[in-house]
């Protein structure tokens, strides 16, 4: 089997390969480049694996004019950037000892020591410059052909070595497994068994692996099985996932753009910015979702006061939670009040009118402003 990819003709990612093999190292393309070039997916970073250790990395790269930065040296990995593009590269890895989160590592020289300390059977696949895939594990193209998402070796294992594992379990099947094959069970079995240990994460990571979740095209089935398991509890105390399948109907039907901020509002339950450690502007959006989504201001008002994608995401929110048929008129409606500019200012009302009589004035005409459809100009308005 061979590697076809765009990237994999890149100028610096061809000086990094050339640099290490013509050294008499290796270098192999490792991970999720190797696994998206296989599906014909885009690749989001790429990463090298090699018999190098980090010192002799490091020096082979300025020696080739290559920025090279430590990022990982204790757990031998050393970013390369060449012509602009970021590579990690990381020495061959075994654990000596995990407890967690953290592990202690021994460098290696042979990939299958390299594989086994890995999460996922397609995950595990490796292919050197011209292309050719290397399976040290003899399951990973099988699994990924068949779009089965597997751990590698004991899921139980690979779960106490970092228990993120468990919502990563939940994030690949929904982004890379056919769901007509179902959840792998023993997969499934670990991490309902080990549910627990989501607790010794930090807020950050699991706010980030949710958000990565949550954007894929149909998290649905996965969902649902996180909460049947019991894992999604730990994460988020409260949440119903029933809203979620409908809201992506509408999403598909109204080809709006898979948004996480808009489906975690969907999930209701515990405060998610006290669970999952958001970024501020993303915190500010949940909350504003789900304080509105029960509100009574209607499409133009929403679209007024909170610009337009705001209000389509409540407006979508709203139809998906209360389980009503999406009146595709009304994004029309908060487009208009999206860019709709209230006609009366302050100086029209004086000095007639000052203090809080002025506030209430303003707010009274803004309020039959929006009521009117915004149809009502500034001369109505001061009659």
């Amino acid at each position: 089997m061979k590697l076809q990819a765009d990237w994999m003709a890149h100028p610096g990612t061809v000086a990094i390969c050339t640099t290490l093999v013509e050294a008499g190292h290796q270098a192999l393309f490792v991970g999720g480049c190797v696994r998206n070039g296989l599906i014909g997916q885009a690749a989001d970073d790429i990463d090298l694996a090699t018999d190098a250790v980090p010192e002799r990395v490091m020096a082979l790269a300025e020696a080739a004019g290559l920025h090279a930065v430590p990022t990982g040296f204790d757990h031998g990995t050393v970013t390369v950037v060449a012509d602009g593009r970021p590579h990690e590269v990381t020495t061959f890895r075994k654990d000596v000892e995990t407890h967690g989160r953290h592990a202690t590592v021994a460098f290696s020289t042979d990939i299958h020591d390299d594989a086994a300390r890995r999460d996922f059977t397609m995950n595990a696949l490796y292919a050197t410059p011209d292309g050719t895939v290397l399976d040290p594990t003899g399951e990973g193209v099988e699994d990924l052909a068949a779009r089965r998402l597997r751990f590698i070796g004991s899921a139980e294992d690979r779960i106490r070595e970092d228990y993120l594992r468990i919502l990563r379990f939940f994030r690949f099947h929904a982004w890379y497994a056919d769901p007509g094959n179902g959840l792998d069970a023993d997969g499934l079995a670990a991490c309902a068994a080990l549910s627990g240990g989501i607790e010794t994460l930090s807020k950050e990571r699991i706010g980030a692996e949710m958000t990565k979740f949550l954007s894929a095209s149909d998290p649905g089935p996965a969902l649902a099985a996180m909460m049947q398991s019991g894992v999604l509890r730990c994460v988020l105390r409260g949440a119903d996932p029933r809203a979620l399948p409908i809201l992506i109907a509408i999403e598909a039907a109204q080809s709006v753009s898979p948004d996480p901020m808009r489906r975690l509002a969907s999930l209701g339950g515990e405060e998610p910015t006290d669970a999952l450690r958001l970024s501020k502007r993303d915190a500010r959006h949940v909350a504003l979702l789900r304080e509105r989504m029960g509100s009574a201001e209607g499409p133009g008002e929403l679209g007024y006061r909170h610009g337009y994608e705001t209000a389509r995401d409540i407006l979508l929110l709203r139809a998906a939670i209360f389980e009503q048929p999406f009146d595709g008129d009304a994004l029309q409606t908060a487009t208009r009040g999206a860019e709709a500019q209230f006609p009366i200012v302050a100086a029209d009302l004086m000095p007639e009118l000052t203090g809080p009589a002025l506030g209430e004035k303003l707010a009274e005409l803004e309020t039959r402003w929006i009521a009117s459809d915004f149809a009502l100009d500034r001369a109505a308005l001061l009659s």
